[in-house]
């Protein structure tokens, strides 16, 4: 083993050895293990990178990453060199911080946390004095990003929320733009059990002047933005009122990849505006109407730029949207059978995937392979598939402990359907059964949780 991959090895096992709320059964979002301080602190001691950089916060119930992702796409194709911090990973934690869409090297992540880890141990010392805990792995990612992006001196910095807004550890910024795509329901246990709870940690990250742009639709949480920028004296953008979209679907991606087509449109263009009023018949890569809505939160979120300076002509527009490769938003792994990998874990987002479905893959039969975390509306997901998919096999992720046991899924998929799955230990199990299964003019979806796709995309690419 050389030298350099040692202390790259050293690197993930110091990071792997934090507390990472990703990987816990309980998220205590309320209690020590999430609060701010910690992360200034933690900044403070690395010279506050955050304060010297660019920075689009984007936060969301569903859609946060694709917006984050289309937006810095198009701010890379117009020329400015754009970091993107993301989570969580498909397969090395490298991917969470990318510049102009590429993943930092494996001698770059060792290299900051070599720059950052004096400062966590310091930390660490009092904590363990004060019974506290120290910095968390979100918290040394979100770290390492801004500091690489620094060093790499990028004209932009994409930050998606990894959870809520308000106590995130992205939310230590004041950005140019902030976007909050979508409020439903997911995490109710750390952001509470109505819209309005909700909306308001989402909110949190709403900044005095800082002009925000909302696809959020719900009435009673679109209030509560509304509330939110208004006390704060943030200009607010909302979809349907200040910009709109119309969305034609593929016809049949389980045959083609044609992109899907989007035209975006201002209501309310200001005179004299520097921000163009339209965009018609743009490529959009990433199918379903939901994704429409997400490119056209990150079309309405360049206006402000513009109109502080930045050059964002509308051939970087086109360029960056057609380019963009997103993994996991429904994703075709293969075709004949096709097969579709979708990172949906929350009932809004199950809905959108089946309409996509609906729109964009007519198929002689459908086959499901589904698997959940503990923490998610497994009875809400599950209510909208089952009826669905000629057959359904559940499983569980093997890379995360957060994974529902699949005989729990079963039982409450017969409870729920009367009919009983096929229930297999491992994802490989399952795409062995469904494969066997499926001829060449059917469907194979993949979804329920992030780490399923991933794991699905893995064995695919292995077999």
């Amino acid at each position: 083993m050389t030298q350099a991959e040692t202390s790259y090895d050293a690197a993930l096992r110091f990071l792997l050895g934090r507390i990472d709320y990703e990987r816990a059964w309980s998220v205590p979002y309320r209690g020590r293990g999430f609060k701010l301080d910690r992360m200034r602190e933690l900044l403070d001691r690395l010279g506050n990178p955050q304060d010297r950089l660019p920075i689009l916060h984007v936060a969301g119930t569903k859609g946060k990453g694709s917006t984050a992702a289309m937006l810095a796409a198009v701010l890379a194709a117009a020329g400015y060199r754009t970091g993107m911090f993301s989570s969580p990973h498909f397969e090395r934690v490298e991917e969470r911080v990318a510049v102009d869409g590429q993943p930092c090297s494996a001698a770059e992540l060792t290299e900051g946390v070599e720059e950052i880890r004096p400062a966590i141990d310091t930390m660490d010392r009092a904590a363990v004095a004060a019974g506290e805990i120290g910095p968390t792995y979100f918290e040394i990612v979100t770290a390492l990003a801004l500091v690489h992006f620094l060093r790499r001196q990028v004209d932009a910095a994409v930050l998606e929320v990894g959870l809520g807004g308000r106590l995130d550890s992205t939310n230590v910024c004041t950005p140019r733009v902030c976007i909050i795509t979508s409020v439903s329901f997911d995490h109710t246990e750390q952001l509470g059990d109505t819209l309005e709870a909700i909306a308001r940690e989402k909110a949190g990250i709403v900044k005095p002047g800082v002009p925000v742009v909302s696809g959020v639709q719900a009435s009673e949480a679109r209030r509560v933005v509304v509330e939110v920028c208004r006390r704060r004296g943030a200009a607010l953008g909302e979809l349907g009122v200040d910009f709109t979209f119309a969305y034609r679907p593929a016809p049949d991606l389980a045959q083609s990849d044609a992109p899907a087509r989007l035209d975006f449109r201002r209501l309310r263009p200001v005179a004299g505006d520097a921000a163009p009023a339209e965009y018609l018949d743009l490529a959009l890569p990433l199918p379903g109407r939901h994704q429409a809505a997400n490119a056209t939160l990150a079309l309405a979120a360049l206006a402000p730029l513009q109109r502080g300076g930045w050059r964002i002509d509308e051939a970087s527009v086109r360029r960056g949207l057609a380019a963009l490769r997103w993994p996991g938003r429904m994703e075709v792994a293969r075709r004949r059978p096709a097969v579709v990998l979708d990172v949906a874990h929350n009932v809004a987002s199950i809905k959108a995937l089946l309409a996509t479905l609906d729109e964009s893959f007519p198929a002689a039969r459908r086959h499901l392979i589904f698997a959940a975390s503990n923490d998610k509306d497994t009875r809400g997901m599950l209510q909208a598939l089952l009826g669905r998919f000629d057959t359904v096999a559940i499983t569980r992720y093997v890379t995360n402990p957060r994974s529902t046991p699949p005989e729990e899924l079963a039982k409450l998929a017969y409870e729920l359907a009367g009919r009983r799955p096929s229930v297999f230990s491992t994802p490989a199990a399952a795409w062995a059964s469904v494969e066997a299964l499926a001829e060449r003019e059917d469907l194979i979806c993949a979804t329920g949780s992030f780490f399923i796709a991933a794991e699905m995309r893995r064995l695919l690419a292995a077999v």
